[in-house]
């Protein structure tokens, strides 16, 4: 990694909870950092002005759309994939047409962003995909459509890091758990079943997460690639 000029970074789907926590660490480290948004544009402008960050409007399931905002961002250190929607019900009666979108979104936007930026990316840059780890794990019904898209990173990344370990980019998925987001918050409905299956009965914060993504975008990590990085407070113990 380059280490005497501000880390290039990207962050698909940045404007809120994670994805804003990601925005905030890098820019706190001196980043210069463009994220995209798509429906929360007031979000989206308000951290940006806050972090002196870039906000790009984007949809993540559009794939040229994605193509074309990471062709024209230049030469990247660091993309971050955040981007993902969430569906959950009985697989019987979810409309075909929303399981296809959060597959749009939660997998093809992110193979086809990690290729593009690879394109625009230096040597020894970091690709580091948002995953689940309901990956790994799936206690509930309703949520194999979800679980589906976060398992499929897991080999994303190891076939990546493959790809373009020659060039000294690395490829790595993040795992978290229930995290206190406004998608799931920490005293939301659905947080004591939640709880009942974790070691630690409490949700995790946005700003572990990031924590977690800054150290493995950063020169102490040029070591790691394929590699899955869960921090979910023991759900998949």
């Amino acid at each position: 990694m380059r280490t005497s000029s501000p880390q290039q970074v990207m962050v698909i789907g940045g404007s809120r909870g994670i994805g804003a926590a990601i925005v905030r660490a890098f820019a706190a480290q001196g980043a210069q950092v463009r994220f995209t948004y798509a429906g929360s544009a007031a979000a989206a402008h308000a951290l940006a002005q806050e972090t002196a960050s870039q906000a790009l409007h984007c949809d993540a399931g559009d794939r040229q759309a994605l193509v074309n905002t990471l062709a024209a961002a230049g030469p990247l250190d660091v993309l971050v994939y955040n981007a993902g929607v969430l569906l959950s019900g009985d697989p019987l009666g979810l409309a075909a047409d929303d399981v296809d979108r959060l597959i749009d979104i939660n997998v093809r936007g992110t193979y086809h962003a990690s290729v593009e930026a690879a394109r625009q990316m230096r040597d020894g840059g970091r690709i580091i995909h948002i995953g689940s780890v309901n990956g790994d794990r799936m206690p509930f019904p309703g949520l194999a459509a979800y679980a589906l898209s976060k398992s499929a990173l897991q080999g994303m990344a190891r076939g990546l890091a493959r790809d373009f370990g020659p060039r000294g980019i690395t490829v790595n998925v993040v795992q978290p758990g229930p995290t206190d987001t406004d998608m799931n918050p920490a005293g939301g409905p659905h947080a004591e079943l939640m709880h009942s299956v974790m070691a630690l009965k409490q949700h995790g914060s946005a700003a572990d997460v990031a924590a977690l993504v800054l150290y493995l975008a950063g020169p102490h990590a040029s070591g790691i690639t394929g590699a899955m990085h869960t921090i979910d407070g023991g759900f998949g113990a």
